[in-house]
């Protein structure tokens, strides 16, 4: 619509402990969705542990309204529509805490990011993306 976006996607964010002997407590979560440099949404996890060798997952319910992109980024979004793969950025920031025993415990910052692109409206399914994660 003109040059504002509106969007609504939902994400199944995938929190995995492959360690054998730790269990990790993950807080200060919250993940932002970017199309192209312009930040469209921000949606924040409540905090939970994950046990040794547990999965856990949360859903993210990422709606916007009406954000305002510029020139540039409204010619890629119609071309990107055009060729049936809209394109966005997924970045996560986690607080994590590794317990060691009783009284040794370890902090960190987990940063993941992943470029998704979803097929075009109204349908818009997962069609690609490509992730990692930094430790730091």
């Amino acid at each position: 619509m003109g040059y504002l976006l509106n969007a609504d996607l939902t994400l199944l964010a995938n929190f995995t402990n492959p360690n054998k002997k730790v269990s990790v407590d993950y807080s200060y979560m919250y993940v932002e969705l970017y199309y192209g440099r312009t930040l469209i949404a921000t949606q924040a996890i409540e905090p939970f542990s994950a046990p040794r060798t547990a999965a856990r997952f949360a859903n993210l319910h990422m709606v916007t309204s009406q954000v305002r992109l510029s020139e540039l980024e409204i010619q890629r979004l119609k071309r990107q529509t055009l060729n049936n793969g809209v394109i966005f950025e997924v970045k996560g920031f986690f607080r994590a805490r590794s317990n060691l025993g009783g009284f040794l415990r370890y902090s960190y910052w987990l940063h993941g990011q992943c470029t998704i692109m979803v097929r075009r409206p109204p349908d818009g399914v997962l069609s690609a993306k490509k992730c990692k994660t930094k430790h730091g």
